[in-house]
Formats: C-alpha cells, sequence, structure tokens
C-alpha cells in the first residue's frame, strides 16, 4: 500500500519541517507586527488587513499535514477545502489592501467622491465577500459530491495506492479556477498601481507575490495531472508551501527588514518627505 507515511518516507519528516518553521517564522513575523502596531509602516494599508493575511497564511502553511499520512474520507474533505478556503483569505486580503491604495491615492484631490469609501469598511466587505464566495463553492461541493477515500489498483502492478478522489472534478476546479481568478484580478489591479505616489503603497510587493502565487499554481496543474499515488500529493504540498512562503516573503520581509534594521525610515515624517519629493 501506497502512501506518504510518517514512518517509511523521509519526505514527509521534511515537508514536517518545513510546514513548522514556516508556521513559526509566520508567528515571529506576527509578533513583530503586534509589537510595532502603532508605527507607519505596519499601520500603512490596514494592520488589520495584515493580521487577517499572516493567520491566513500560518493556516495554509498547518493545512499541509492534513496531506500526510495514510487518508481517510474526513482528512480527504478537510484537505481539498481547507487550502481553498485559507489562500482565498490571503488574496483576498492583498486585493482589498490594492483597492485601498487606489482609493486612498484618489480621495487627496479636493471634492473627491473617493472620500466617502475611506470612512466605510469597504477592505472587510472585499475580504467577506470574496472568501464567503469559495466557502459557499465548498459547501456546495461537499454536499453534492465530496472528496473520498479511494484505492487505486491500476497504475501500479502490485501497489495498492491510498489516495483522494475529488469526488467531482467540476467543483475542484471551480474552487481552483475561482482562486485563479482572485489572484489574477489582484495581480492585474497591483500592478496597475505600483506606481502611484504613496509612500505607503505596498502594491509593488503585493504584484511580486501575486506573481510567485500565480506561478506555481499554474506550474502545478500540468505537474498534478501527469503524476500519481504519493507523487501527485507531494506535488500539492509543494505548491501550497511554496505559495505560502510567497506571500509571506513578498509582502512582509520587507516591512521587518525597515523595522528591524532601519528604524529610521519608519517614521511618518521620513516617509511623508519621501512623498513630496
Amino acid at each position: 500500500m501506497e502512501f506518504i507515511s510518517y514512518q517509511n518516507d523521509t519526505i514527509a519528516s521534511a515537508f514536517s519541517c518545513v510546514s513548522v518553521f514556516g508556521c513559526l517564522l509566520t508567528g515571529f513575523i506576527f509578533g513583530i507586527f503586534i509589537s510595532y502596531r502603532d508605527t507607519p509602516i505596519v499601520k500603512a494599508n490596514n494592520r488589520n488587513l495584515s493580521y487577517l493575511l499572516l493567520v491566513s497564511i500560518i493556516l495554509s502553511f498547518l493545512s499541509v499535514f492534513l496531506f500526510l499520512g495514510r487518508p481517510n474520507d474526513v482528512t480527504c474533505r478537510l484537505r481539498e477545502t481547507s487550502f481553498g478556503i485559507f489562500f482565498s483569505v490571503a488574496v483576498s486580503s492583498l486585493l482589498a489592501k490594492t483597492v485601498m491604495v487606489c482609493v486612498a491615492f484618489k480621495s487627496t484631490k479636493p471634492g473627491s467622491p473617493w472620500r466617502k469609501w475611506l470612512r466605510v469598511k469597504l477592505p472587510y466587505t472585499i475580504v467577506s465577500l470574496c472568501s464567503s464566495f469559495q466557502a459557499l463553492i465548498c459547501i456546495i461541493w461537499l454536499s453534492i459530491s465530496p472528496p473520498f477515500q479511494d484505492l487505486d489498483t491500476d497504475s501500479y502492478p502490485g501497489k495498492i495506492i491510498i489516495q483522494c478522489n475529488e469526488g467531482s472534478d467540476i467543483w475542484f476546479y471551480s474552487m481552483l479556477g475561482y482562486l485563479g481568478f482572485l489572484a489574477a484580478v489582484s495581480l492585474v489591479l497591483a500592478f496597475m498601481v505600483r506606481t502611484l505616489p504613496d509612500s505607503f503603497n505596498e502594491a509593488k510587493y503585493i504584484t511580486f507575490s501575486m506573481l510567485v502565487f500565480c506561478s506555481v499554481w499554474i506550474s502545478m496543474i500540468p505537474a498534478y495531472l501527469s503524476t500519481r499515488g504519493k507523487n501527485m500529493v507531494a506535488v500539492e504540498i509543494f505548491a501550497v508551501m511554496a505559495s505560502s512562503a510567497g506571500l509571506l516573503g513578498c509582502v512582509f520581509f520587507p516591512k521587518c527588514f525597515i523595522i528591524l534594521f532601519k528604524s529610521e525610515m519608519n517614521r511618518k515624517a521620513d516617509l511623508l518627505g519621501k512623498r513630496e519629493n
């Protein structure tokens, strides 16, 4: 019988170590943001969205453990829907951040009608709507044709591959397709506003993170379809960890570098001076 086993597969230990390290690193960055929550670099572009993004990245790293060990009906249902929802929250948070960059810039003009959008809870509405639609897809999927444990005896002679069957390919690829749609919209919008003259503009970092995210998942799909057994699961785990690390590194590492090593740049007067220049 073949599956990614904690006892017999070194790759399971490797994935576990990387996942735990990713969680600890994300938690460390979360702690930095909490400690420096009143500084300009943290308050920029809505610190609550940054907290939500960090939590979703932690959960994405933890979802790796649902792919390890012998699969059963429960883990099969959780593994496919969990990373879809967690990444939807993460990507929609970045989308909300990008929208707020655009709104903040447009509202600087006197008498701008965009000012009213700064007083409403626009980013939370974006995150709630985008994440809820993905959750709705997953609920319908689980209700109609949920994933289940499957025994593949045909792919390799002499082996029984214990794997997860998606149940409904239509809903599985609908979940991935919607996630890709959110990432594409975030990428295009962040690319468009990356050069706006705003010192708090992190759209260029969001652009890089979405490029990494889209590249990982676009390259994952053909690899996922062309493999079988535990190699297919390993491809999916790698995609989850690589995209989580991409979001963490591209969005938060530059800010942490400024907070820890360039504190003179983490002052409102400095940032406003750069904006005027």
